[in-house]
This record gives C-alpha cells, structure tokens and sequence, in this order.
C-alpha cells in the first residue's frame, strides 16, 4: 500500500491526527541507536519510539524498571541524530513521573531540551492524570499508555493479556477518555482484547497504537530487536518476527572467525 503521507517532510501528532481521519494505518518501531534509528527513517516509518524497553534489549536488565532518566536521554539523542522525517516519542522512566508532577514536568523537559525529541509516552491514567496535564502545559506532546503497563510489573505481578474482565475493561475506557480529555494526542494500547482495542479506537478521536491489541486499532508498534528476530526468548501471540537476524549474525561472525584464523581474511586486495 503506497501512504498518502509518504511525501511528508516531517511526522508531527497534527499528520498523525490527519491519518486516523483518512484511515490510514500508523506504523510505529522503537530505536534506540542512531545507525538503526537512520534506517528506520529512510525506511518510512511514521513514529519512532525510544521506549524503556531499551532497559530489556540494549542493557539486559529483566524488567524496564532500572533504566534511568539520563539513560533514557542518552538513547533519545542518538536517535535525533539519525531521524529526520518520523516523529520521535520518548518513555519517561519509571520513577520520573509517579506521584509527583513536579518532577514529571522536570524530566520531561530534560528529555525535550537535551535529547530534542518530539514528545514523550507515559504509563497510566487517571492515578498519572495530574503529571500529564502539568506536561502538556507546558506545550509537550504526550501519548498515553493503557492496559499492559509494564513499569507496574509488581503490581500486576505477570505479564498476561489485561482488561479482560469488565471493570478493569470499563476503567481502560475511562482512563482512555481522561487521557484523551487532558489533550494528549493518542494513546498506546498494550496487550488487550482485540474488541476492547476497537471499542477504545472507536470513542477517542485521538490515534490509538496497538501491540497486541487487535487490527482495529489506528496503528501497530513493536519492539524491533524482537520483531527482527534479534532476541528470541521473548515469543507472546502478537509478536510477528520479520526475519531471524540473530541467525544471520551469529553466521557472519562465525565466517570472520574462520577467515582470521585460516589467514584468508585480510587478502591482497584488503591491505596497503
């Protein structure tokens, strides 16, 4: 399918907002370096997401909790350098934004003047409602994160698909609603029932992004170590791999090894 926003010099949420009112899909990966980030805009995508999942593929903590602000911002600027056309969104860290808006509002500008990214995602609704809309005053895009949050893995206590009961589905909506209402401009929709994602995607007027939450949703986002084929442990019903890069490296990496070791790399044409 060719995008009616291909030409798109720039992806801001106004494109975004334009592209759920035309139907047109959002496609959303996260990076996390500037050599993958590039690739990533050369390719087309629409958004990019710095995600704290970066706390998983990059630096192999078991959980997204230890990854730090400044951490974050690392990554975040990397990023920058390489993106010219996609919207750049960056997860504020758990421990940035619970509980005390101030300092949400404090890390939030730190993500945006240090790393000079486009906006920031935050997990939560009405228990986060204050810390977003003391962000949002200040003029920074944010995108909300309903169901599966994973900065609250404890609390949960499993990573199992959410809002599959009806109150905990009513508040998801509710919260939905709050989100949309305070003004950010689209909401992530984590590990849900696919006719929950639809009725979500449905009432807001803003864009809703999926993963694992049905097609009927405006876009889809995933890892992109996983859905490369990168990292293979982490296999939930949502993840589609692409390919098995993984596999590919291991075998180029051996091919090197027995290059060096055979002295049939460098050959004559390789060296001075």
């Amino acid at each position: 399918m060719t995008s009616k926003f291909k030409d798109v010099k720039k992806v801001t949420t106004h494109v975004l907002q334009e592209m759920k009112l035309k139907g047109e899909k959002i496609a959303v990966l996260t990076a996390y370096d500037f050599s993958m980030a590039g690739i990533l805009d050369e390719s087309g995508i629409d958004m990019i997401l710095v995600g704290d999942s970066a706390s998983n593929v990059m630096a192999g903590n078991r959980t997204t909790l230890p990854i730090t602000l400044n951490e974050m911002i690392y990554h975040a600027k990397s990023v920058m350098k390489a993106v010219g056309r996609a919207l750049v969104i960056v997860d504020l860290p758990f421990g940035t934004y619970q509980g005390n808006s101030k300092e949400a509002l404090n890390s939030a500008i730190r993500i945006m003047k240090e790393s000079g990214a486009n906006g920031i995602k935050m997990e939560g609704g009405r228990e986060i409602i204050e810390s977003v809309e003391r962000i949002l005053s200040a003029g920074i895009p944010v995108i909300g994160h309903l169901g599966l949050t994973p900065q609250s893995i404890h609390k949960f206590g499993t990573y199992v698909v959410r809002a599959t009961q009806k109150e905990e589905a009513d508040k998801l909506v509710e919260d939905a609603h709050l989100l949309e209402e305070a003004g950010c401009f689209g909401v992530v929709l984590e590990k849900i029932p696919a006719d929950l994602g639809e009725k979500v995607t449905n009432e807001l007027k803003i864009p809703t992004i999926g993963i694992g939450a049905g097609s009927k949703v405006d876009g889809q986002v995933l890892v992109l170590h996983d859905m490369l084929g990168i990292t293979q442990k982490f296999s939930p019903r949502f993840l589609r791999r692409y390919h098995n890069l993984r596999e590919e490296i291991r075998g180029s990496v051996q091919a090197y090894i027995d290059d060096v070791k055979t002295i049939n790399f460098p050959n004559e044409r390789e060296q001075y």
